[in-house]
């Protein structure tokens, strides 16, 4: 079982792509927040207000101004900003992640057949906590993508519907990170209730 099955309590997940958009996150259910912003000099107190908060914060590492996302970077996010985990494109970053004692992301793009089979050999070597697949409005791919890989999937991007979040996690994802706070307290539709629908 990997720990983020455990972590994940609400299935979505606030993407917070500005710091002035984190205030709203916080007042969300999201009880994972991934940080898509800040500085240098912001990061750190970002991060502290969402543990704070209660709430596990993953940081994506190349949004992140003025940290390189390379050894030195990793370290000092791991040993000064602390957060739960981050979240990369690049498998390097991940595998240095986890050596720090961080929980990992990785972040793949479904471009095409090619694009989606290159970033599960990516991941299965990286071996990250989870795959973050973008664009996640795609449910019969990360249906395909469940069935090609262990690893839990976030599905993330162009998500702007309650309906999309629900079409996604009936295929197979864990969760789904939505940038918009309209979604961040959207109360999942079970399977079951799809069924009796009929839909």
């Amino acid at each position: 079982m990997y720990p983020i099955v455990d972590l994940v309590e609400h299935q979505v997940i606030a993407a917070v792509e500005k710091e002035d958009g984190l205030e709203e996150a916080l007042q969300s259910k999201c009880n994972v927040i991934f940080l898509l912003c800040g500085t240098i000099f912001t990061v750190q107190a970002l991060v502290e207000r969402i543990k704070q908060a209660g709430k596990h914060v993953f940081v994506h590492m190349e949004f992140v101004e003025g940290i390189a996302a390379d050894r030195s970077g990793v370290t000092y996010i791991a040993h000064t900003v602390r957060p739960t985990g981050i979240i990369s494109t690049k498998s390097a970053v991940i595998r240095l992640a986890r050596e720090q004692g961080l929980m990992t992301i990785q972040r793949i793009f479904l471009i095409d057949r090619s694009a989606l089979e290159r970033g599960v050999r990516s991941a299965e070597t990286s071996k990250p906590d989870a795959i973050e697949a973008m664009p996640g409005i795609m449910p019969r791919i990360i249906g395909e993508l469940t069935q090609m890989t262990e690893l839990p999937i976030v599905a993330g991007g162009l998500i702007s519907t309650g309906r999309e979040i629900d079409d996604t996690l009936q295929a197979g994802a864990l969760a789904v990170s939505a940038g918009s706070p309209v979604l961040w307290n959207h109360e999942v539709k079970a399977a079951a209730v799809y069924e009796e629908d009929g839909r």
